[in-house]
């Protein structure tokens, strides 16, 4: 049994809406705005505490842990995320060009900072492979590698403090670039990359990652080419310098590989089996570290090795300022790159988990880690991919687990770091290269993309081969550029269409989907499907005109016919006047035009301003200007669904000079109703006239 809605009640135009139902628009808002600005002014402990609570969350979640439910799972998750931290945190400091400790460094500070400020439960700071790629490129840049590079001389030193003062220079610049951005709550603009760009932003730049290591696993001992077509170039010299690979090297990144590739395999596809996923990667730089020494592979094979190794916490370090001018436009690419992907993995699982995150406050967060780590020797951070996957799939609960994170990796600064002398870079490479497997395999998204929507797939894969040619950085900008003119030109051709009524309802859908609903005689219903702006003011003409047949010949002839049926009421009632006697060819005349008007297909126009989002001035004068030429063809226009922002710029663009404001309606339902009761008026005798 289907249940059936009836509804009586009168007409409402926008007026007589708004006289009803409506508010004091200007009272109501500065009472708003004062409300608004004594909240804010409002100074007591509660607004203390709850400003404290908010901007720094973890005095909002520590108090409500629930120790014996959430501690096992935040330990175990921490403690296997610390375990992937070390050999991870080398080996993408190779990616930013400078040495192995600070990768661990970058590891340690920002997991603790992020602990403290971050609204993400199961998030995972630290070094992300994009990031340090983008940061080894200025790295590079700024300070290349010296053809006669001598890593046992003295320069050594001053070589890699200068690195690592760029790389922190490019770490502060970034932290300062979320909090101006923070400060401006501009949390927002992290949209703008949208998902299709960012899959296929990473995957892109997995394979600028993995051409980058195969010096490394070759034994090649090769500058790093920067900028547009790196990629190709690197590629290139590398088969140019195969025939001096190194044996060992290149062994040691097979057996490497054969042992990596498929443990973590069985990790992925047993992980809701697993406990905790088998920590393949450590386990290979302890044996690899081990085989190296114990066989002495860096004399008598003359492999490349980390080398020394501090133990202790680093000094505080100020940054490289100067060089800020040559970094600021690249700082802003891994800025926003880092920015969005942690959010968009924050998102991710707070969907997944139930929770909410505040993108402002993550600006916070991730803006205080990277100005704070800068000061001790620390290359901008992010959310990772891998790790962050693996604390949720852990166990872990909240950021408590960071602690244990961090405490793993404070164990091996403290103490074991040095114990990683002899540990081949080889290894490193190897473990960066099998990190990349979440984003490579982001190609088997294109399918499902494709069936979804042709737009996102374009730019999914513009975004990607924008980035695998040209460079990380500017394939990035052309990937935004298209995906916003993807949007523009979504608004630009959006469709209008011709509504019809269904029987007996006031529901109206467009009629080339709804074959059995029908048009209202001598109305023509109108609807855009997109804003109407200076962009798009020509295709909405365009579309309009085409449906009413607007054409200037038409407007042309019936304003004509109209001027010619004025003059010919001015004769006949001159004539009336001086003779005092019915005009009888006056009544035939007005006979004549009236079937030749009630001939006419369209009598109303009635536009349907449902899905018209907004209006510029532009667009309010195309609206003006289509009324007025609707006026000299004799055809009325109506409004109906304007929302309140729309019918204020229409409203003051000067539409109801040429417009009743009484056709402006609530609904198209409303319009009609009023638009057929007029026609049902008896007219009135005008065909003859007496003095």
């Amino acid at each position: 049994m289907s249940a059936s809605v009836a509804v009586y009640r009168n007409i409402y135009t926008e007026d007589r809406f708004k006289q009803a139902y409506g508010s004091d628009d200007n009272a109501s808002g500065s009472l708003r705005l004062r409300e608004k600005l004594a909240g804010k002014c409002r100074c007591s402990r509660r607004a203390c505490l709850h400003l404290l609570r908010e901007r720094v969350p973890l005095f909002s979640w520590l108090p409500k842990y629930r120790l014996r439910k959430w501690i096992v799972g935040d330990a175990i998750a921490g403690l296997t995320v610390g375990i992937l931290h070390i050999p991870q945190g080398m080996a993408f400091a190779l990616l930013t060009s400078v040495a192995p400790i600070f990768g661990l460094y970058t590891s340690f500070f920002p997991v603790v900072l992020y602990m403290i400020f971050g609204t993400g439960r199961h998030v995972s700071t630290g070094t992300f492979a994009v990031v340090s790629l983008m940061t080894g490129s200025v790295v590079e840049q700024l300070v290349p590698t010296p053809l006669a590079f001598n890593s046992s001389s003295s320069e050594a030193a001053n070589f890699e403090a200068q690195r690592i003062g760029v790389a922190s220079a490019v770490a502060l610049l970034s932290g300062i670039v979320m909090l101006c951005m923070f400060g401006l709550q501009l949390g927002f603009l992290s949209t703008y990359l949208s998902e299709p760009i960012v899959k296929a932003f990473t995957s892109a730049a997995a394979f600028h990652v993995a051409i980058s290591q195969l010096q490394s696993m070759l034994g090649l001992r090769l500058p790093r080419h920067t900028g547009t077509f790196s990629l190709f170039k690197t590629l290139a010299l590398v088969l140019e310098n195969l025939p001096h690979t190194n044996m060992a090297e290149l062994l040691i990144s097979v057996v490497c590989l054969a042992v990596l590739v498929p443990v973590k395999e069985i990790n992925m596809r047993y992980r809701h089996r697993l406990r905790t996923p088998i920590p393949v990667e450590i386990l290979t730089v302890i044996i690899a570290t081990c085989v190296a020494y114990f066989s002495s592979l860096d004399s008598n094979y003359n492999i490349e090795i980390v080398g020394h190794i501090p133990a202790g916490f680093p000094k505080p370090q100020v940054p490289a300022f100067h060089t800020f001018p040559a970094i600021a436009g690249d700082t802003i690419a891994i800025t926003f790159v880092g920015y969005a992907v942690s959010v968009s993995l924050a998102m991710i699982y707070a969907d997944k988990h139930g929770y909410s995150i505040h993108p402002n406050q993550e600006l916070l967060a991730h803006g205080i880690s990277n100005t704070v780590s800068s000061f001790f020797t620390c290359f901008p951070s992010s959310a990772t991919l891998a790790t962050t996957n693996i604390l949720e799939s852990a166990g872990g609960y909240t950021q408590l687990s960071g602690l244990f994170t961090s405490l793993v990796v404070l164990v091996v600064l403290l103490l074991i770091g040095p114990l990683f002398y002899f540990l081949p870079k080889a290894v490193l490479a190897c473990i960066n290269v099998t990190s990349l497997r979440q984003m490579f395999l982001q190609f088997r998204d294109l399918p499902e993309l494709w069936r979804i929507s042709k737009l996102d797939f374009m730019v999914w894969v513009v975004t990607w081969l924008s980035v695998v040619v040209l460079n990380v950085d500017l394939g990035l900008a052309i990937g935004v550029v298209f995906s916003m003119m993807t949007v523009i030109c979504r608004t630009q051709r959006a469709d209008c269409s011709v509504l019809g009524r269904a029987s007996n309802t006031e529901i109206y859908r467009p009629l080339e989907n709804h074959s059995k609903c029908y048009e209202v005689p001598g109305v023509k219903i109108l609807t855009y499907n997109g804003p109407i702006y200076y962009g798009n003011r020509s295709f909405f003409r365009e579309k309009m005109s085409r449906v009413l047949g607007l054409t200037p010949e038409k407007i042309r002839s019936q304003e004509k016919a109209r001027k010619a049926l004025e003059k010919r009421e001015r004769e006949a009632s001159v004539s009336t006047v001086e003779r005092g006697i019915a005009n009888t060819s006056f009544s035939s005349v007005n006979e004549f035009f009236e079937s030749e008007t009630s001939g006419k297909d369209v009598q109303a126009v009635l536009i349907d301003c449902s899905r018209v989002i907004f209006v510029d001035v532009a667009g309010a004068r195309l609206f003006t200007q289509m009324c007025t030429e609707c006026q000299k063809i004799g055809v009325h226009v109506y409004l109906a669904n304007c929302n309140e922002s729309v019918l204020k710029i229409l409203t003051a663009s000067g539409l109801m000079s040429h417009m009743n404001p009484q056709h402006i309606f609530v609904t198209v339902h409303d319009a009609i109703m009023y638009i057929q009761q007029q026609r049902e008026k008896p007219p009135e005798n005008t065909t003859t006239v007496w003095v």
